[in-house]
């Protein structure tokens, strides 16, 4: 029974994989013949199963909002969200940012992407470290939101992770502490980035407080108190606009990633097609089983990969962290709070028995 319901959760997922990896192969075969066909075939296989690793915790903490939704908003996640995750951030968004540091327009940014790739993937990677500021910062914020909830009744540090809680009491903690990361990385970076990483970072604080007013203007009446982690989980649009910046924190990082495998903007976008549908899917599946509710501690884990990943992503600016060590970091975090839940699971029980 268990097993079918897996399947159904996941069946779109693997049309969608089927259909990405079909055209990958077509769009090689056009370009280069069978081998060629073969290979564009195993990127973006590769890209997609990439993909899943880094995004594990993404779907967890997706889970942890969307539980609380009503089957539209569900619905309009996994319609109208997986159009913005696929063509938004996996395809526009790098244009965008490659039109605006070369003065071109879209359509010429598209051309120079199967033209040129090496050029394409050079203007990206030249933005780089703006872009790993934004992102970075944004997740830390969501990783000390979680982390300074004094309304979290459980702790899978104990007692430190309890003290932490207590910071939430001023609500501006975490913006205070992004705010010294963010000007502490410009340590890291050129003399000639200083500048555009630091407004980088800002425009990072800026977005999250955006959406947590948005979120208190949609959905609570004028509620004024910075606490995303209680207003976007009542669904509504502001809750949307906040996983949609999640994903997008998450994703880019991922695109720059793929262009030290291939420089092929086509393959690229569809192997992280596949790695995004799949990451919906898993979301939806996490809440439709409950399994939240089971491994209390794999919330946990996985705000402790997301502030983990986030500064990696500050840290990228200087260093080179290979994906494979980011996305078994994730993993880690995972495994272990599923662990912890187990036992804690298992120690709960005793007590009941006694």
């Amino acid at each position: 029974m268990l097993r079918r319901r897996a399947v159904k959760h996941f069946s779109t997922s693997f049309l969608v994989s089927i259909l990405c990896l079909a055209l990958a192969a077509w769009w090689g075969y056009a370009h280069g013949g069978l081998t060629a066909a073969l290979t564009a075939f195993g990127i973006a296989l590769i890209l997609g199963v990439m993909e899943v690793s880094l995004s594990f915790d993404n779907a967890v903490v997706n889970a942890s909002v969307l539980k609380h939704w009503d089957a539209f908003w569900q619905r309009i996640f996994l319609t109208v969200g997986i159009l913005i995750a696929v063509f938004g951030m996996r395809l526009i968004f790098p244009l965008v940012i490659v039109a605006t540091a070369a003065d071109l327009g879209i359509g010429e940014v598209w051309n120079l992407a199967l033209s040129d790739p090496k050029q394409f993937s050079a203007y990206l990677s030249r933005h780089h470290d703006e872009v790993a500021v934004f992102g970075g910062i944004f997740l830390l914020l969501v990783a000390l939101n979680f982390l300074m909830d004094e309304a979290k009744e459980l702790h899978w540090l104990g007692h430190i992770e309890a003290k932490l809680a207590t910071l939430g009491k001023i609500g501006s903690v975490p913006v205070l502490v992004a705010l010294l990361v963010v000007i502490s990385s410009l340590a890291l970076v050129e003399p000639d980035q200083e500048f555009v990483v630091l407004i980088a970072g800002v425009w990072g604080v800026i977005v999250y407080v955006a959406v947590d007013f948005l979120s208190a203007l949609l959905e609570r009446d004028g509620a004024t108190e910075v606490n995303v982690g209680s207003v976007v989980k009542s669904g509504g649009i502001g809750g949307f606009l906040y996983l949609e910046i999640l994903d997008a924190s998450f994703s880019f990082d991922g695109v720059i990633g793929a262009f030290a495998i291939t420089n092929d903007v086509v393959i690229i976008m569809l192997g992280l097609a596949i790695g995004a549908m799949f990451v919906r899917s898993l979301t939806v599946y996490l809440v439709r089983q409950g399994t939240l509710d089971e491994y209390v501690f794999l919330e946990h884990g996985a705000h402790y990969a997301i502030g983990i990943l986030a500064l990696i992503m500050f840290a990228s600016v200087k260093y080179h962290v290979p994906e494979l060590v980011t996305g078994l970091l994730g993993v880690a975090f995972i495994l272990a709070s599923v662990g912890s839940s187990i036992r804690y699971r298992h120690r709960e029980a005793s007590s009941s028995a006694e």
